[in-house]
């Protein structure tokens, strides 16, 4: 499906019920964003305009074309430059979808802790062309429309997938900047949310001091440390309940030592019960 500026606009935080929905937003607005997530995983396709991508850490400069991967969960923001338009397609992508194939390059790019895809010209030139027969097939009311418009958004996903897994993109280190110490700590909580991850334990672990980490991973996230790490956690526990995870081993296993600890923080965050969810 294509949605309209305006209705991106009042959806910006996000929900989807259908398997993906496609955008195809131009304008020029001093909003600013703030830090935050999805429940889906999300592609941006930029085109023009004068924009930084933050995620989980790092700063995306981006040029025409380029290509972001942005992982369910992911902590992200755009920063913009209002004096000039900024154009891009959106593409908002279920994590239920029939074929999870599709999803690899996410998994990838939150492995690698790298999110941008930039193409030479004959891949860029491939991308462009289904892209714009999904947005026109999209919009259309043609016999057929529902199955070609699925077809069309498979054979995107394939080829991003294929572009990213056997990294075919081209790798440019000044395409992006970061402090190299908060992600390797945003690395290690995301891959050990069971564990110890309170400042002291992480400071001393990774030989900073823990005055200066808070203050770093602040204005390198937008998120205090423990905020960060209470949302990766419940995040990670409402999915293992979802995937059929008892909720006691849900919580244990996203690092919550008592129940009645986890089941308050999840009521202010998720506006339910743990057991509500099953």
């Amino acid at each position: 499906m294509i949605f309209s500026e305006q209705f991106y606009q009042s959806e910006k935080k996000g929900y989807l019920n259908e398997e993906f929905r496609l955008f195809h937003i131009k304008d020029q607005t001093g909003q600013e964003f703030s830090y935050h997530y999805h429940d889906f995983h999300k592609v941006v396709i930029f085109l023009s305009g004068k924009v930084t991508y933050h995620i989980e850490g790092k700063a995306y400069h981006l040029k025409p074309w380029d290509i972001l991967l942005v992982s369910r969960h992911a902590i992200h923001k755009s920063e913009i430059d209002a004096s000039v338009p900024y154009e891009r397609f959106i593409l908002w992508i279920k994590n239920d979808i029939p074929n999870k194939q599709l999803l690899q390059c996410f998994q990838k790019a939150s492995d690698r802790s790298y999110n941008l895809v930039r193409l030479n010209s004959s891949l860029q030139e491939k991308l462009k062309d289904v892209l714009f027969e999904l947005e026109a097939s999209a919009r259309s009311e043609a016999f057929g429309k529902d199955i070609l418009t699925q077809a069309l958004f498979q054979e995107f996903m394939v080829y991003l997938n294929r572009i990213f897994l056997e990294k075919q993109y081209i790798f440019d280190k000044k395409s992006y900047s970061y402090d190299s110490q908060i992600a390797n700590i945003l690395k290690y909580i995301n891959h050990h949310l069971g564990e110890d991850l309170s400042v002291d334990a992480l400071a001393s672990r990774h030989y900073i001091s823990k005055y200066h980490l808070m203050r770093k991973f602040k204005e390198e996230t937008g998120y205090t440390l423990h905020n960060y790490v209470i949302n990766k956690r419940l995040l990670q526990a409402r999915t293992l309940i979802s995937e059929g995870t008892p909720i006691l081993k849900a919580a244990h296993e996203s690092g919550f030592a008592e129940y009645s600890t986890f089941s308050r923080a999840y009521r202010k965050q998720f506006g339910k019960a743990p057991s509500e969810e099953q």
